[in-house]
């Protein structure tokens, strides 16, 4: 017997392994669960569409948000969270009908930090690929699309929800338009 999750769970262990110097871990700031990404919480589905961003957090904000963000994993006034939100509605989907994910799966040391493409990379074929499980994902953002263009993985591309581009109506339409692609 096959089992299905076993990609899953070889990304949650590759996810506790991987370190890189100046990084901390989901499990430094209390966030090491049964996932690979906490905001899976929510937007957990293995079977269902497969949205891949730049990170999922910073440790500035993971510590001071950390009791939400351990229960729900994600934060419910952040532009990324609404703008999705508003994609799924145009889609008649919700939260649990999608896979979240971010191409680098350690926190960043402070807000909006650039996160090199060498350490992008490294945290993805480490630990994204096992995430694919044959969908085609949608980039979410340049960061993620250049990831997955540098392993030659076919996906769509959409705003990153949290770009200060346009309107949060107008990223949705797009990121909707990816995701039905």
């Amino acid at each position: 017997m096959i089992d299905a999750c076993a990609p899953y769970t070889r990304a949650i262990a590759a996810r506790r392994a991987f370190r890189l110097p100046d990084y901390p871990t989901l499990a430094d700031y209390g966030f090491d669960g049964d996932y690979v990404s906490p905001i899976q919480i929510a937007c957990g589905n293995l079977g269902g569409p497969l949205l891949i961003s730049k990170d999922w957090l910073d440790a500035p904000s993971a510590m001071e948000h950390r009791t939400h963000l351990q229960r729900y994993g994600h934060l419910p006034d952040n532009p990324f969270i609404r703008v999705i939100d508003k994609a799924l509605a145009l889609l008649n989907l919700r939260r649990e009908d999608i896979y979240i994910t971010p191409v680098f799966h350690l926190l960043t040391p402070k807000r909006s930090s650039t996160i090199p493409a060498a350490h992008a990379r490294a945290s993805f074929d480490a630990i994204g690929r096992h995430e694919l499980m044959g969908r085609r994902p949608v980039a979410l953002g340049t960061d993620a699309a250049n990831v997955l263009s540098h392993f030659g993985i076919d996906h769509a591309i959409a705003p990153h929800p949290s770009a200060r581009i346009g309107s949060f109506d107008a990223r949705a339409a797009l990121i909707a338009k990816a995701i039905a692609s």
